[in-house]
């Protein structure tokens, strides 16, 4: 008779646990108004075309959309494609008369050509909808430089705000440039984290000659794509543009040629067989302890941090990209659009908006994915979490939506010209001077038959 109260007692402490663990499920539940109607579009399904990304599978792998179809009844189908396989399969689809997909992940360099050939929605008609706005959205709280570079386009700039454009996407993915380094190797050499390209320059030189098995610094230098993205990286704080406000090739100024220098430079005091670096190789001399520095998108601190991916987990440093003639840091990585021949462009719209909320968003960030809302940004708590976005929030202050020029022709433009020039004064078969020379007119024939030169 005695053992009744304990058992009784046992019994009520375990249905406590139960109900208390059904409480911390619930508010680990994204927040959602009750007065929205979010079951406008229950038995749709959608299809989505998302690139094998670390932002992306963060997303995936934090269960946000199985939420989603919870909450809203429609079905979501996950087109994963490795990124440099989605542009043409995102043009052939858009351009039938009823494609495939009702919303597409495209990179930053891919908008104004999606926007300027009516193959994406604008999303203000949309957002202008009331029964299609999810409540407390908060558009202002996005980070401005990230909406510009992944979303507007069109009109007389093609792909940056000013008269006749319009909002075409929105941030999901994007990113901009930092430093991260050893903080282990500049501590023990007492050296002082680069502020400036001059101290770069010098802290590549002493660790190249004084740390035996570590470079300098780590970078893309493989002819194409890989070349162009890291002349870019380090051309925007040199002031290095590659056209002028009137479309005329300006990439063989001194500022252009000092950038090609530096990355000269670093080649001397970076990693062996640096000149054939894709973003691959550049990631990996970092997370082997190979190289002391890394300046390119943030998107490396998510693998560096993670004991399973990185031999220098517990020695890192972040710091602001460093300065040269100005402050200017990169900005691109991925935005969200709807085609305009999508089945279900309203669903694919709420599917948008409930990915790019301030709650969904919170999630996916602490589930290792990018941030892109200044609220996240700068909550401490947050920040104590992940160091590196106290950095990222500073930095983004000097973020340069204009870093690269953003035109349908860039893909005729960027690898055949000037990643392949780019290369050569990498591997020493021209001197800057000569690549930038003799890439001069036929980029300038290109913007001439586009009709940007008049």
């Amino acid at each position: 008779m005695k053992s009744k109260p304990k058992k009784l007692i046992m019994m009520l402490v375990f249905v406590l646990l139960i109900l208390l663990g059904s409480c911390k499920k619930e508010k680990a539940r994204t927040k959602v108004s009750d007065e929205f109607n979010w079951k406008a579009y229950e038995g749709t399904e959608i299809v989505v075309c998302w690139p094998n990304h670390v932002h992306y599978n963060a997303t995936i792998d934090s269960g946000v959309i199985e939420e989603f179809e919870e909450l809203t009844g429609i079905k979501v189908e996950v087109d994963l494609l490795q990124y440099m396989r989605m542009h043409d399969k995102q043009v052939l689809e858009m351009s039938k008369a009823s494609g495939d997909y009702d919303m597409v992940s495209m990179v930053v360099m891919w908008k104004s050509e999606y926007a300027l050939a009516d193959l994406i929605l604008p999303l203000q008609p949309m957002f202008d909808q009331k029964h299609l706005q999810v409540p407390n959205y908060d558009f202002d709280d996005l980070v401005p430089a990230y909406v510009e570079v992944t979303g507007i386009a069109g009109g007389d700039n093609v792909y940056r705000k000013g008269p006749g454009s319009q909002l075409y996407g929105l941030p999901f993915g994007a990113e901009t440039s930092i430093m991260i380094y050893r903080k282990d190797i500049f501590e023990e050499h007492n050296l002082k984290v680069p502020q400036t390209y001059d101290e770069v320059i010098e802290a590549a030189k002493y660790i190249k000659e004084n740390v035996p098995g570590v470079a300098g610094l780590t970078m893309r230098g493989a002819s194409g794509h890989h070349a162009t993205h890291a002349y870019l990286c380090h051309a925007s704080p040199y002031g290095a543009r590659i056209f002028d406000d009137n479309w005329e090739p300006v990439f063989d100024s001194p500022e252009s040629i000092n950038t090609l220098n530096f990355m000269k430079k670093m080649i001397e005091y970076g990693p062996p067989g640096m000149t054939g670096f894709t973003q691959d190789e550049e990631f990996a001399a970092f997370l082997q302890g190979n190289a002391a520095m890394y300046i390119d998108a943030i998107v490396l601190a998510t693998p560096a941090k993670d004991p399973n991916k990185s031999k220098v987990h517990d020695k890192l440093g972040f710091a602001l990209h460093p300065s040269a003639k100005t402050s200017g840091s990169e900005t691109g990585g991925f935005g969200l659009a709807i085609p305009k021949n999508a089945s279900n462009p309203e669903a694919a719209f709420l599917f948008m908006q409930y990915l790019t909320m301030k709650e969904t968003e919170r999630k996916i960030v602490l589930n290792g994915g990018a941030p892109f809302r200044m609220s996240t940004l700068n909550d401490p708590q947050i920040q104590a979490k992940y160091p590196e976005f106290q950095v990222l929030a500073e930095q983004l202050k000097y973020a340069n939506p204009d870093w690269r020029p953003i035109i349908p022709e860039w893909g005729q433009i960027n690898a055949p010209y000037l990643g392949v020039a780019i290369n050569q004064v990498l591997t020493g078969d021209k001197s800057p001077e000569k690549a930038m020379a003799d890439i001069k007119k036929p980029i300038r024939d290109i913007l001439v038959k586009a009709g940007y030169i008049k």
